[in-house]
């Protein structure tokens, strides 16, 4: 089974486009390789910051949802 060729955006290089290869379609594996690992940069939260977190985006909704369906329109 081949697989499709496809041209690099950033290099112009012809690579083959596979199911499981990482990045994004329209580039080689070699130039989607410095975005794969920004996704590695990002700092982990602890329980307490997650939880935290959570709340706040709960209350962001409830906030938002109650100025969305107010009743005094």
């Amino acid at each position: 089974m081949s697989f499709p060729v496809k041209t690099c955006v950033v290099c112009g290089e012809e690579f083959e486009l596979k199911p499981d290869k990482p990045g994004f379609a329209n580039r080689c594996p070699e130039c989607s390789a410095p975005d794969a690992d920004e996704g590695a940069d990002k700092p982990t939260l602890s329980a307490e910051e997650r939880k935290a977190e959570n709340e706040v985006n709960a209350e962001r909704r409830k906030v938002i949802r109650d100025l969305l369906y107010r009743k005094d329109r």
